[in-house]
C-alpha cells in the first residue's frame, strides 16, 4: 500500500479533531497513523456495507471518523487498486465511559451527526440493542473476567444472524512482548487519566474458548505488525440462519495463528 494514500486517509481521518486541541488532534493522529487495526479492517474488507456498527469502547471516536473519511476517498475515486470497497455506514454507534472522550468526539463529528452517535455509558450496563457488527479495541482487559464474560454474552444476543465481533486482545500467554505491550498499556492509560491497579488478561486460547463457547466461529491474527507487542485480532462470526457448515463463508484472513 502506497504510504501517500494513507498519509492523505490520515489527514482525512483527523483534520476534524484539529479544532478540539493538541491532545485530540495528536491523539487521534497517533493512534490512526500506528495502530495496524485500522488499516488492516480496510484492506481485508471486515466492515460489511450497510450494516449497524457497535463500538464499545470508543474513546474519542477515531474508529468512526476513519470509516467516514475512508468512505469520503472512495466516493471520490481515491482508492487503492486491490482493496475492497470501504464500507458505507448504516449507523455507528459508540459507548464511551470517559466523558472527556465524548465531548471529543462531539467535538469533531457532531452530537447530531445524521449516522454516528457517540454515547456516555457504561459497556457493563447498557444495552447494546440489535446490530450486525461490534467492535472492542483493547477494552475488555480493564474489567474483571466477570465482567468480561458478561459483555461477551450480551454481545453475542446483540448480534444478528451472519453478524460478526471483531476484538483486539493482548495474549496474556505472548512472554516478554505481552508483559512490553502491558507496560505500554499502563503508561497510556494514566496519560489519559485512568487509574488502575490490575488489568484483567487472558491467553489468546482462553479468549478463543470463551467465544467458541457462546457459538462464535472464530478466526484469529496478529495484529501488531513489527511492534514488540502481542497483539491479536479476533473475528467471531455468528451463524447465518439456517446455514449449514458447509455453506458458511470464511473470512479469509491472511497470516492466520
Amino acid at each position: 500500500m502506497s504510504q501517500p494514500f494513507l498519509a492523505t486517509l490520515l489527514d482525512a481521518a483527523t483534520e476534524a479533531y484539529r479544532p478540539g486541541g493538541k491532545f485530540a488532534y495528536h491523539f487521534a493522529r497517533g493512534k490512526l497513523g500506528t495502530d495496524p487495526i485500522f488499516r488492516n479492517l480496510l484492506s481485508q474488507g471486515l466492515i460489511p456495507s450497510d450494516t449497524r456498527i457497535l463500538d464499545l469502547g470508543c474513546g474519542q471516536a477515531v474508529f468512526a471518523s476513519w470509516l467516514l473519511a475512508a468512505r469520503r476517498l472512495y466516493e471520490q475515486g481515491d482508492w487503492p487498486a486491490g482493496w475492497p470497497e470501504a464500507p458505507r455506514i448504516e449507523s455507528l454507534r459508540g459507548i464511551e465511559l470517559m466523558p472527556r472522550d465524548v465531548a471529543r468526539a462531539h467535538q469533531a463529528l457532531g452530537a447530531d451527526h445524521p449516522t454516528v452517535r457517540i454515547e456516555l455509558g457504561d459497556i457493563c450496563a447498557c444495552d447494546f440493542g440489535t446490530v450486525d457488527v461490534v467492535t472492542i479495541f483493547d477494552v475488555l482487559h480493564y474489567v474483571d473476567y466477570r465482567r468480561q464474560d458478561d459483555v461477551l454474552r450480551r454481545i453475542r444476543e446483540a448480534l444478528a444472524p451472519g453478524g460478526r465481533l471483531i476484538l483486539r486482545i493482548g495474549d496474556a500467554a505472548g512472554g516478554l512482548p505481552f508483559r512490553i505491550s502491558n507496560w505500554v498499556d499502563h503508561v497510556v492509560t494514566f496519560v489519559r487519566g485512568h487509574r488502575l491497579p490490575q488489568l484483567w488478561c487472558r491467553s489468546l486460547a482462553e479468549w478463543r474458548a470463551q467465544l467458541e463457547a457462546l457459538g462464535f466461529t472464530v478466526e484469529t491474527q496478529p495484529m501488531s505488525e513489527g511492534k514488540p507487542f502481542a497483539n491479536v485480532m479476533l473475528v467471531a462470526r455468528v451463524p447465518e440462519a439456517r446455514q449449514s457448515d458447509s455453506d458458511a463463508r470464511p473470512l479469509g484472513l491472511a497470516g492466520a495463528i
